[in-house]
């Protein structure tokens, strides 16, 4: 068995592909759900992998989930800060239980998940984190300032834990996703895509949930020890930072 990881978010859109890479790759992989169990249980039974539910936003629903992977797989060594949620509304009509939302899931998720990891790779010399924050965290988006805050806050997160961990052979990255094609980006209507989004994207096209799966892969390879605290880019060529 290859070494352990989860994917949190792991059963759909970005997650599902993660989570598929890792396990053609010959990790062993936990795919991490918050809340749709019917669409999670089918991703389990259509690929393989199997699905563990918890809110990201728990501590103790985060450190009771771990150890659960970790009594079927073996200790984590491996994992993806994926799971994320929207709450999109322009600034001066956003609500406290909006802002609180994003930055529980998407900032503070991060902390619950590698804290309940952390001592387990440093004790094994070992580790390799990876966070998708957004090219919406690297330059701002007009009606996402709670979501906004959050992703940019994940790559603070990810410099600093890095220096941490680089001394215990445990790397912590980021990954900065532009406009990927996924269920909610299907949302958005043509007219818009076409006009809006498309001619901001040099490469002229969307990107691909694969496309941010390989480079997870690159990142938590053995071979990716001299890559810490960085943030990859993959956005078509939309921001440069």
């Amino acid at each position: 068995m290859g070494r352990v990881a989860i994917v949190t978010g792991g059963t759909r859109g970005i997650g599902a592909a993660i989570s598929r890479a890792l396990k053609d790759a010959g990790y062993a992989v936990a795919a991490n759900y918050a809340g749709n169990e019917e669409r999670a249980n089918a991703f389990g039974a259509q690929t393989g992998i199997p699905v563990f539910q918890w809110d990201v936003g728990d501590f103790a629903a985060c450190e009771a989930g771990v150890a659960e992977v970790e009594a079927a797989l073996g200790p984590v060594e491996v994992l993806v800060n994926n799971a994320g949620i929207t709450r999109d509304v322009m600034f001066h009509k956003m609500t406290p239980q909006q802002w609180n939302e994003v930055l529980t899931t998407n900032l503070t998720g991060l902390f619950n998940m590698t804290r309940n990891v952390w001592e387990g790779m440093r004790e094994r010399s070992f580790g390799r984190i990876v966070s998708i924050s957004s090219i919406n965290g690297q330059k701002g988006q007009a009606g996402q300032v709670n979501y906004s805050a959050a992703k940019a806050g994940d790559l603070g997160f990810t410099r600093a834990l890095a220096l941490e961990g680089a001394g215990r052979n445990i790397t912590v990255n980021a990954i900065c996703p532009g406009y990927i094609d996924t269920e909610m980006m299907a949302t958005i209507p043509e007219d818009v895509m076409r006009e809006a989004i498309l001619p901001k994207i040099p490469v002229g096209r969307l990107g691909e949930a694969q496309e941010i799966a390989r480079c997870v892969l690159f990142l938590v390879a053995d071979d990716a020890a001299f890559v810490t605290g960085s943030t990859l880019s993959a956005n078509g060529g939309q921001y440069f930072a």
